[in-house]
């Protein structure tokens, strides 16, 4: 494993290795997470085996900014761009419908798939490099904590990937909270996981006008 110090040139060497299939572990805005590239089935399999993790289980993604999700993704439901203007960059994952461009193994058979933008200029600035969103799943073995310092991951699952890109200490905390916005109501939004984000500021913001 490469540890580099989350620089430009540590960005782009980590874009390079990713895009080949690559695993890179990345900082966030909550926790350090796992980025591969989504539309590679066999980059999706090397993280899920890194975690230990049933291939069935689908995997979050991260994006540069709206655009960069709208672009990759495909266009959101009203209800989603109205969460996410209001809540984007930070920790609200929001489950659309998949498109096929990524692998099936993301949705985790669901069809569907978890985005956000975090607010970490790190993570934001791989994903441009890469030039899509990234998976972003927690760096750590399925069912172990979740880890916001790099020395933990390098001693955890540091001979199972190819880079940390060490930006000290994420934030920490509760991880992104996950909502899904892919009901037959044009207005139904329902809570997967509570997180950072409180319920309530979710709903007020579909309640508004």
């Amino acid at each position: 494993m490469i540890r580099l110090r989350a620089d430009a040139a540590a960005i782009d060497q980590a874009a390079r290795l990713i895009l080949e299939g690559g695993v890179v572990a990345l900082p966030t805005d909550t926790l350090y997470g796992l980025a591969a590239d989504p539309r590679r089935a066999d980059a999706v399999a090397r993280v899920a085996g890194i975690k230990e993790r049933p291939a069935e289980r689908a995997m979050p993604l991260i994006a540069a900014d709206l655009d960069q999700v709208t672009a990759s993704l495909g266009a959101l439901p009203p209800i989603a761009m109205k969460l996410a203007r209001a809540f984007w960059p930070g920790p609200l994952t929001i489950v659309i419908d998949a498109p096929p461009t990524l692998a099936p193994e993301v949705s985790g058979g669901t069809g569907r798939v978890g985005v956000r933008v975090p607010a970490h200029e790190v993570a934001r600035a791989l994903c441009r490099a890469c030039g899509s969103p990234l998976t972003a799943t927690s760096a750590n073995i399925s069912g172990a904590p979740s880890s916001a310092s790099p020395d933990e991951i390098e001693r955890t699952i540091g001979a199972r990937i190819d880079m940390l890109l060490d930006a000290g200490p994420t934030p920490g905390g509760a991880a992104s909270t996950i909502v899904d916005v892919t009901g037959a109501s044009p207005r139904l939004v329902t809570l997967i996981r509570a997180g950072a984000v409180p319920w309530s500021e979710v709903l007020k913001c579909v309640d508004r006008g």
